[in-house]
């Protein structure tokens, strides 16, 4: 039985996301959690298909957000929170079971840790190829897997992260945590500190109000997996991972959309990184890493080499878009640096539909 019971704020920054609101709002109010304990968050950029209807007719709280972008949002929707906790959900986010939320605050009755995020994403058949691929891949970025650096588990690795993280296994009993060594464990104790810092912030994740308030999160934008990287360079940072998923309805089979969306994160982290408001350290990253994503663009076999794995490991042709999504990554971030090097804005959200 779980005691343990804090009331959230669900932060969700929104622009044109009625295709897939509704998928993410019944999965919230039909959670087995308190409703008194609930407030659902709307930072929405303007739009126009019809997403206020939705999130009016749930109940929603809506704020306006100026400035467009989802980090924009999540700094308006973290100002108006009341609540002990705020988890991070995006528009294109579903929860996968009604117990969801309990699952995800249980580890936090242990004071140490500050914030949890599920450890995987959830695989479904029914989902578009591009979705299996990312849920199965556990990123939606393929450069992160070579890297080392991501934050959900992968098929491919069979790991969460390959960076040197150290965790402990955790069950809950009777609403009290308990280190265990059994496979059947509820959550992961992570401690986190620099240099090796996942990237966690995005897609599911809750963290405590009062942390982000005594830190003096400030500015107009809100990095989700800069939170982390800002704490943990004060101190190291204890952390969960708990044993569930997320639904992330990222691109469907949309090709274009997936190209549109590394579009988006190459021109945006170009953008604010040159105007100083980033702090997760992706230029130190290994250059062994970079080397490699390159040389298997160039040479596309070892690329196909992944694939075969992934598929020995989970039968699905989702994974034979591996290939052409490592190669788009490659000319869409190669030819948005070399815009960088001259001028780079954000992407205009003009038309911007999730």
């Amino acid at each position: 039985m779980l005691i343990f019971l804090p009331s959230i704020s669900i932060l969700i920054p929104t622009l044109n996301s009625a295709r897939v609101l509704k998928n993410c709002l019944n999965s919230i109010v039909g959670q087995e959690y308190p409703k008194s304990k609930l407030e659902i968050i709307f930072a929405d950029g303007g739009s126009t298909d019809g997403t206020l209807g939705i999130a009016k007719k749930y109940g929603a709280k809506i704020y306006k957000n100026p400035l467009k972008t989802g980090e924009a949002g999540k700094t308006v929707a973290l100002k108006q929170a009341k609540n002990e906790l705020v988890a991070l959900i995006d528009s294109d986010n579903v929860l996968p079971s009604k117990n969801w939320l309990k699952k995800m605050v249980e580890p936090l009755v242990d004071p140490e840790i500050i914030g949890s995020e599920p450890i995987e994403f959830t695989y479904r058949k029914q989902d578009g190829f591009i979705d299996r691929y990312c849920a199965l891949l556990g990123m939606n970025d393929p450069l992160c897997l070579f890297f080392g650096n991501y934050d959900k588990k992968s098929v491919l690795t069979g790991k969460w992260t390959e960076l040197k993280v150290q965790s402990s296994k955790f069950k809950v009993q009777n609403g009290k945590t308990k280190e265990t060594e059994d496979k059947d464990w509820d959550y992961l104790k992570i401690e986190i500190k620099p240099p090796n810092i996942p990237t966690i912030g995005a897609n599911g994740t809750i963290l405590r109000r009062k942390i982000l308030i005594e830190s003096n999160f400030e500015g107009d934008y809100l990095f989700d997996i800069d939170i982390i990287t800002q704490l943990a360079s004060q101190k190291p940072v204890k952390f969960a991972q708990v044993k569930t998923g997320i639904i992330h309805l990222y691109c469907g089979s949309d090709i274009s959309k997936f190209i549109r969306k590394q579009k988006r994160r190459i021109k945006d982290y170009l953008h604010y990184q040159k105007i100083g408001v980033r702090s997760y350290p992706w230029q130190r990253q290994n250059k062994r890493g970079l080397f490699l994503f390159i040389f298997n663009c160039l040479t596309i076999v070892p690329l196909f080499f992944q694939v075969a794995k992934g598929y020995f490991k989970k039968a699905d042709s989702a994974w034979f878009f591996h290939p052409l999504a490592c190669l788009i990554t490659f000319l869409v971030y190669g030819w948005g640096w070399i815009k960088g090097i001259f001028a780079v804005n954000e992407l205009s959200r003009k038309g911007w539909r999730q």
